[in-house]
């Protein structure tokens, strides 16, 4: 089993930046690859980023390309999420969901994650 806490939600404007963290805890987190998810009110929880069990590898969805960044501390047991320049439309919970174990390529559908975190919210005001 592992364990998933998100922090690091909040509120802010468009343009700002907010880091979201996920804390891991139970079995050995460095076996697992690690993504973003989210659920913007109304609407299907998305793929938002993933990264591989060594942080060799990541993935983002087109719609956070070249504003998010995914990266991981193995030593730590977490993974961080940087968004930067946040539009409104980023407005929604993140999860954070870890694998059973490694997956190549990196996964995008919610059926490749074992274990998921209850999420935080992100709101960006315009």
């Amino acid at each position: 089993q592992v364990q998933l806490v998100e922090s690091g939600g909040g509120m802010v404007q468009a343009a700002g930046s907010l880091r979201l963290s996920c804390a891991a805890s139970g079995r050995t987190f460095d076996e697992h690859d690690v993504a973003w998810f989210r659920r913007a009110p109304g609407k299907d929880r998305e793929f938002v980023a993933a990264v591989a069990w060594s942080g060799s590898f990541t993935d983002y969805a087109d719609s956070v390309k070249g504003r998010f960044t995914i990266s991981r501390d193995n030593g730590k047991n977490t993974v961080s999420l940087q968004m930067n320049s946040l539009k409104p439309d980023d407005t929604a919970v993140y999860y954070c969901a870890a694998t059973y174990g490694p997956i190549i390529p990196l996964a995008r559908g919610e059926s490749g994650y074992a274990y998921w975190g209850r999420g935080t919210q992100v709101t960006v005001s315009s």
